[in-house]
């Protein structure tokens, strides 16, 4: 490996410096000068958020296994870094090579969630990156971003060279070919970008018009090349069981990130259909891997990760056709290696329940349930699928395997709520106290009773769901709903066993500004940069007011 970019005198200054170093356990070198395309993979977080991404670790890995390409890693630094290289002139670098961002040929930023928005320019601005596509030549790195919010990539189309719609698996390969074939023919960026925009799944957004109508609404998106799309369709892999496109050495962090596990991905896809998922609607159809690929591979992860986890990872889980037989086969091999086993997206059912005991020790954890709305009227509004007869059977089969702490996820705000709605919060927490009282007899409860606590976000309405032309509620419409819910939890008798947290209104608003916007929300979002935004997804960093006075 290279020198380090950033001194020993740098790297004792900041928190958690082996955020910045590199050379992991399975991290990729390769001779720079051997290969001919240098990706950089960009996670517009810290480290430690990035670093869980399981989207990421399959990209580098299908990279990597291309001789013609080295794929590399870059996040974003932390507030405490991002100041000393703006100070001392230090150029953003990858982590492998240590080499700055600014050298490779592609920047491929994972867009994940739109208050991250900017942080992607963070990332641009201190490689030395034009924040626009239009001020780009040779000499900078073509700018790709890809994932769930590139669906509705305007807000932040004049920062982006190209766009990925759909999974990353199916045409990159396509993508870096006609790359290498315009540098060998000297061809220029522009026509470059013209024929990329007319592979399958690729948008290059510099090569559209937009006209409005009266109103402001979208007219019509032309494009203004022959030969463009005038939709681009999703890419979807549809032979999900080729093996060659799941990692088999995911890197190992030398520090603790959010998701210190193995993850075996057992499904795509979500056959529940809930009117406010967007990533349900995304990512359908629903496919499956073989039980053959998944028994094979999990034990290959945890043979070349020596991860003490492992964790199933889909939508919903429970709904993966051969779950039983895994589950059998994990727990019989995880036990002799004394492995735990992660099971989320489970529904709260006999099997899943009976599965949890078996894998988990029930004494110290909780259980999760997300029946989203408070009333059956609602959960049938959003197609949720899930009655209160189920939720309360669930319960008293927790409550009689020994668990005594339950997690209630709801939302506020969704469309067509009423305060009755919002009152049956309150009123289904108290049930299922009720559920856990009737349940347990008294020597056996642990401290007495029973923890409910009961979180609620605010809807936020996304593109490409049922619910993308809904009205948002304003915040002090979410605040007072929010203040409704807690009188009504506070109303009930058994209150004393509720807790209840709720998400802040503001960075909701924000989002579903930054998730329905077009092309004019983004001189909003670099004045926003320009003024000391980063970091707007940690509750700490986001200046609400700052934001304000952009707009």
């Amino acid at each position: 490996m290279s020198k380090l970019a950033l001194s020993d005198e740098i790297l004792m200054t900041v928190e958690k410096p082996a955020r910045y170093i590199g050379n992991e356990v399975n991290a990729i070198i390769k001779d720079k000068e051997k290969v001919d395309v240098r990706f950089c993979m960009c996670f517009p977080d810290v480290y430690e958020i990035g670093m869980s991404h399981l989207g990421i670790q399959i990209l580098y890995d299908m990279f990597n296994r291309y001789e013609d390409t080295w794929c590399e890693r870059v996040y974003s630094p932390w507030v405490d870094l991002d100041k000393i290289m703006r100070e001392k002139n230090i150029p953003l670098f990858a982590l492998e090579s240590q080499d700055p961002v600014i050298d490779f040929d592609f920047l491929g930023i994972t867009l994940q969630y739109e208050m991250c928005y900017t942080n992607i320019l963070q990332v641009l601005d201190l490689a030395g990156i034009p924040l626009e596509a239009k001020e780009r030549t040779w000499e900078h790195p073509v700018v790709i971003g890809g994932g769930p919010c590139s669906y509705n990539p305007e807000p932040i189309a004049p920062f982006f060279d190209l766009f990925y719609i759909g999974e990353g698996e199916t045409r990159y390969r396509e993508l870096l070919d006609l790359y290498k074939k315009c540098r060998q023919q000297n061809a220029s960026r522009e026509y470059f970008l013209q024929e990329a925009g007319k592979l399958p799944g690729i948008y290059a957004p510099g090569f559209y018009e937009v006209t409005y109508h009266e109103d402001g609404t979208i007219c019509a998106m032309t494009p203004t090349v022959e030969g463009m799309p005038t939709t681009i369709h999703k890419e979807i892999v549809t032979d999900f069981n080729q093996t060659d496109i799941y990692p088999e050495k995911p890197i190992v962090p030398y520090i603790k990130v959010t998701q210190d596990r193995a993850v075996l991905e057992v499904q795509r896809g979500c056959i529940r259909g809930c009117r406010f998922c967007q990533a349900g609607q995304l990512y359908r159809p629903v496919r499956e891997k073989s039980l053959e690929f998944l028994k094979e591979r999990a034990m290959t992860l945890l043979k070349h990760t020596g991860h003490e986890e492992l964790t199933l990872s889909s939508l919903s889980t429970s709904d993966y056709s051969r779950l039983p037989e895994l589950i059998d086969f994990l727990i019989e091999e995880c036990d002799k290696k004394h492995i735990n086993i992660s099971l989320p997206s489970l529904r709260i059912d006999a099997f899943s329940l009976n599965v949890m005991s078996k894998v988990q020790d029930i004494r110290k954890s909780s259980l999760t349930f997300a029946p989203e709305a408070g009333s059956q009227r609602m959960r049938n509004v959003i197609n949720k699928g899930l009655t209160e007869e189920v939720i309360l059977h669930g319960a008293k089969l927790a409550f009689e395997g020994g668990w005594t702490r339950v997690k209630l996820y709801f939302m506020l705000g969704l469309p067509g709520e009423t305060p009755e709605d919002i009152k049956g919060i309150g009123e289904l927490c108290d049930k299922i106290a009720m559920v856990f009282f009737d349940t347990v007899p008294k020597d056996k409860r642990v401290n007495g009773k029973v923890q409910i606590v009961a979180s609620t976000s605010f809807f936020v309405p996304k593109p490409f769901t049922p619910f993308q032309w809904a009205p948002q509620n304003t915040k002090q419409e979410f605040l007072d709903k929010a203040y409704l819910c807690k009188k009504g939890i506070m109303e009930q008798h058994n209150q004393k066993s509720i807790k209840y947290n709720w998400h802040e209104a503001d960075v909701s608003v924000m989002e579903g500004v930054l998730a329905r916007g077009d092309r004019r929300i983004a001189p909003v979002i670099r004045l926003a940069y320009e003024r000391g935004c980063i970091y707007d997804a940690w509750g700490e960093y986001y200046k609400n007011d700052v934001w304000m006075q952009c707009f």
